[in-house]
């Protein structure tokens, strides 16, 4: 048995999220099934996270085992001309039978995109953006989000950011993805570290396209999009920039802002050692 890395990119928008579901469309299920059909073997790839229906990856990261000797040139090649065209390998290669998607990962990368259309213009969102951003008609301040952008920044428990579930406690399988490096008592908890979260502003001619990117040791489900909706409440004056401590501590969901939509976030990367 050889164990085996990719490294992908997708368009999640018509897959229900990243996990096999029986009787839906996923990218796992997907992966799996060209990899059969090339190698005449099936194995579950595992990814580094469970990215969520609607969620796409510029770089996520997948492992699993053949017996199946073949260059990996050759399976790169060959299982990209049997995925779906919204599904794309980047990268095939062999690695130590230690190495996990997973398990292994240390740090991850999640970008997410904001479409600034200027209210009570003609402006809109063009369809050809329109699955990759969110569309936002409300005027924001950079600073404002700057700032709470870096509130983030340090170990916490983001109990107030993930998504509402009656066993959260018990049950890792509710989390996007656990906790890399961490040991299992904590697995089991909200605490998570971010390395670094800011926002970037780019000119389109479409509008303003905020990007945030947020790179931490794991993240909880509908993490990133909580922090999202949270800020763009920070960057419109909805909500005071200095209530983010205060969100923080209250470990309660209904204090935080809305969900932002799943179209916006990317999984930008995976690191390893």
């Amino acid at each position: 048995m050889q164990t085996w890395k990719l490294t992908l990119a997708y368009d999640g928008t018509d897959f229900h999220g990243w996990q096999v579901q029986p009787g839906e469309r996923t990218v796992q299920g997907e992966l799996q099934a060209a990899i059969g059909r090339v190698t005449g073997e099936a194995p579950l790839p595992q990814g580094s996270g469970r990215t969520d229906a609607g969620v796409h990856a510029l770089g996520q990261v997948a492992s699993f085992a053949l017996q199946a000797r073949i260059p990996a040139s050759n399976l790169h090649r060959a299982v990209n001309r049997t995925l779906p065209a919204e599904i794309r390998i980047l990268d095939a290669k062999v690695v130590p039978d230690t190495f996990h998607a997973r398990h292994s990962a240390r740090a991850k990368t999640y970008e997410y995109r904001v479409l600034l259309t200027e209210p009570g213009s003609a402006q809109i969102c063009p369809p050809f953006l329109a699955r990759y951003v969110y569309a936002y008609s409300w005027r924001v301040q950079m600073a404002a989000l700057e700032r709470a952008a870096q509130m983030f920044v340090g170990t916490h428990d983001f109990r107030s950011f993930t998504a509402t579930e009656p066993d959260l406690a018990t049950r890792n399988s509710n989390f996007e993805e656990q906790p890399d490096g961490a040991v299992q008592t904590e697995s089991r908890t909200a605490i998570r570290t971010i390395y670094s979260s800011s926002w970037t502003e780019e000119k389109q001619e479409a509008g303003d396209l905020l990007v945030y990117r947020v790179r931490g040791n794991g993240f909880l489900h509908h993490m990133v999009r909580n922090l999202v909706g949270t800020m763009l409440d920070v960057g419109r004056g909805y909500i005071p920039c200095e209530d983010i401590p205060t969100i923080l501590a209250a470990l309660d969901r209904s204090t935080a802002g809305p969900t932002a939509p799943a179209r916006g976030l990317f999984l930008h990367s995976v690191e390893y050692d």
